[in-house]
């Protein structure tokens, strides 16, 4: 179990710093929840503990392993199935891993499949939430800004 103050990636939605462990009633039951503050849109999201290892909660990388998704970026795109929809599928069954390797791979080439304008409009959503998610833990890790992180994945993509 984590504790107040830990820093944790919940790979829906990004990384954070538990603020607190409460305990809710939702639908007539009474359950314990992580309250996490993720830090880009400022957002605070609720994981309940008892399923927090099945959603892919983690603590944040290391030094070493972020570094290691910046590298991979630099990488030269994986091949990637043609057909979006399969696409999609596969890509959305990797972050749901939060493996920050696999975020990174998925960043980096639909990042460059958008530079070419072939992405669908799921796929930008997906882009645009798997950044986030990489960015907001490269914030924790790095103790940086937003715009820092932002501006590290553009640089090395």
């Amino acid at each position: 179990m984590y504790q107040k103050g830990d820093s944790i990636l919940y790979p829906m939605h990004g990384a954070g710093v538990i603020e607190s462990i409460e305990k809710r009633e939702i639908l007539g039951s009474i359950k314990e929840y992580y309250i996490l503050h993720v830090p880009i849109g400022d957002m605070q999201v609720m994981i309940p503990v008892e399923n927090s290892d099945m959603v892919g909660v983690r603590p944040v990388v290391s030094p070493k392993e972020a570094e290691a998704a910046i590298e991979i970026l630099r990488q030269e795109s994986t091949p990637m199935i043609g057909n979006w929809n399969k696409r999609y599928r596969e890509n959305m069954e990797k972050i749901k891993t939060g493996r920050i390797d696999q975020v990174a791979e998925i960043v980096r080439n639909l990042t460059r499949v958008d530079r070419e304008n072939r992405l669908s409009a799921g796929e930008k959503k997906m882009l645009s939430n798997v950044r986030r998610v990489l960015q907001s833990e490269f914030m924790l890790v790095f103790n940086i800004d937003e715009e820092e992180a932002r501006r590290r994945i553009e640089d090395a993509i």
